[in-house]
């Protein structure tokens, strides 16, 4: 097989794929900091399955969802907008977005200037149906957050930018 490099070796690409991966990292050389990043990750990742819980729509994908939560943010845009912005392929956007037309979330419509491009544009059903998934999301965050004193809902409102900051680099 092409990438193995002996009985049972792991493909070579994956090899250099996490040496890779391993010198972009930063280097968290305080203890504290990595702590932090270590934490974030863990409390992010814990909250975000149990968001995934709160859909309204269970037939779309938490990709779909987000795509739709891009376009309801920023307006219309074309595919390849959409996969920069969604740090995804182009084909794979181009999968997805047709997705959503078939289910009359998006529809696609001719670029003003470029007529070889097309423009995704949600639809006012995505938008009620993204309304109600925020109001689900919103009102299960606060009924964990109810039991937060008031120095640790200060900091949570303190710390809401940064992740927001964060969630779009």
């Amino acid at each position: 097989m092409a990438g193995i490099t002996g009985a049972g070796a792991a493909p070579h690409w994956s090899l250099v794929r996490v040496m890779s991966y391993a010198k972009d990292m930063p280097d968290l050389n305080h203890g504290d900091d990595a702590a932090a990043v270590n934490s974030l990750r863990s409390a992010v990742m814990r909250l975000s399955r149990r968001l995934k819980h709160q859909r309204v729509d269970e037939s779309l994908s938490p990709t779909e969802m987000s795509v739709l939560g891009t376009l309801s943010r920023c307006g219309s845009a074309t595919p390849g907008e959409l996969a920069r912005k969604e740090h995804v392929q182009p084909p794979s956007m181009t999968r997805i977005v047709a997705l959503l037309e078939a289910k009359g979330l998006v529809r696609l419509e001719p670029h003003p200037e470029d007529r070889r491009q097309k423009v995704v544009t949600q639809t006012e059903q995505a938008e009620a149906m993204l309304e109600e998934s925020r109001r689900k999301r919103n009102a299960f965050l606060a009924n964990l957050a109810d039991g937060l004193d008031e120095d640790e809902w200060a900091k949570l409102r303190a710390a809401a930018p940064v992740l927001e900051k964060l969630a779009h680099l």
